[in-house]
């Protein structure tokens, strides 16, 4: 039974940028969210937003706001600038580390897209009841929601709905982005999910951007239901910088997943790439906010989960901490025994990244160092290729 639609358009924005970690990349520090509160809470009285909330996911804030503006707004992403703004200079009255990490420009030029903070944004008609859920992860790349997101909304396995409810068995339509071509394709499930699955599997390179319902559903098709961070910011800054750490919106329930099929992916604690010095392949650990600071080895990368309404008048009602729930324990004790698991193979690929993906961090600068001291091998090379075969014991 479908929800009654209203006609009101709203924006659910998430922007998020590290600003300071305290101490290290662990935690953010209370006032970082103080400042951002005092900030949003202008806004709001001036009604240029509705509602907000302002929390942390490691050394991230982030900031989950309600308008009607629509994405990528001037207005809306000037508030938020601000607030990066406010909380880099309390970060640096504080001696945080690395205070300004992703606010890589200090002049605002129209929006946020390019300077470093990360954003997700859904515009859509609001129903009766819109139950939504923010996703927040920290120590990892835009990549590691492809394997959830997929499975919210195109496996059975975890959705029981793409069986057995009649408004999801039509599938939907996913916006896969190339990160490093900087083009994209739009794919259905179930016909395309072959060929959505050979491109995502890819996670450093193809990144899901945005769902979309088919014509088939009693949703608008160009409404969409889903919306990740894609923001690499070693596309933005040419180097090492820090962690992409994404962020995800999501709509459920009434021809949606429900809740609870949207949370059951991160059950599974899949490995995702970045962790200490973004150089690393480890566990996803679903946590509550409690839990939401990065320590061991800056890791093992986090993902927060805050479940809201929006009420009628467009704000925020909730969080709830979604993975404050013993039944994720075993999800993050499975993630403590990879991390053991991967930590012992030390600086040895799979648990550093492959040199490819290398060439963004650090390590470029230790090769430079070793530039004069290699010696070439041709001559040994062309002395092995006469050895007679048959003289090889």
């Amino acid at each position: 039974m479908f929800l009654v639609i209203s006609m009101t358009k709203i924006t659910v924005s998430i922007i998020k940028c590290d600003v300071g970690g305290w101490p290290g990349h662990s935690s953010t520090h209370p006032r970082l969210e103080a400042v951002a509160r005092d900030r949003l809470q202008k806004a709001k009285g001036s009604e240029k937003i509705f509602d907000f909330e302002a929390t942390h996911v490691g050394d991230d804030l982030n900031l989950i706001l309600t308008h009607q503006n629509g994405p990528d707004d001037e207005e809306i992403h000037s508030i938020a600038f601000d607030v990066f703004e406010g909380a880099t200079e309390e970060a640096k009255r504080l001696g945080l580390y690395g205070a300004g990490q992703d606010l890589l420009s200090d002049a605002f030029s129209g929006n946020v897209r390019g300077m470093g903070p990360g954003v997700a944004e859904l515009e859509f008609t609001k129903r009766t009841s819109e139950p939504i859920l923010a996703f927040l992860m920290d120590k990892t790349e835009p990549g590691a929601f492809n394997l959830p997101i997929y499975k919210m909304f195109a496996d059975p396995f975890s959705t029981a709905g793409l069986v057995i409810d009649p408004n999801l068995n039509h599938g939907f339509t996913f916006e896969v982005w190339d990160v490093k071509e900087h083009t994209r394709v739009f794919l259905n499930t179930p016909e395309d999910s072959y060929k959505l699955l050979a491109l995502i599997g890819a996670k450093e390179r193809f990144v899901i951007k945005r769902i979309f319902p088919k014509d088939e559903h009693k949703l608008p098709s160009d409404e969409p239901v889903v919306a990740v961070s894609t923001e690499k910011l070693v596309d933005v800054a040419g180097e090492y910088v820090g962690k992409d750490d994404p962020v995800a919106l999501v709509r459920a329930q009434s021809g949606l997943p429900a809740v609870g099929e949207v949370l059951e992916p991160f059950s599974f604690p899949h490995l995702v790439s970045g962790w200490m010095r973004g150089s690393h392949n480890g566990p996803i650990m679903p946590v509550s906010m409690d839990d939401a600071d990065c320590t061991r080895f800056d890791g093992p990368p986090r993902v927060v989960g805050l479940g809201f309404n929006l009420d009628v008048d467009h704000n925020l009602v909730g969080p709830v901490d979604h993975f404050d729930d013993p039944a994720f324990d075993n999800a993050r004790q499975k993630a403590a025994d990879i991390t053991d698991y991967m930590r012992q193979h030390g600086p040895f690929e799979p648990h550093r990244l492959p040199l490819e993906e290398m060439e963004y961090t650090t390590l470029p600068g230790i090769l430079d160092t070793l530039e004069d001291q290699w010696e070439g091998v041709e001559e040994d090379y062309q002395k092995a290729e006469t050895v007679n075969v048959g003289e090889v014991e």
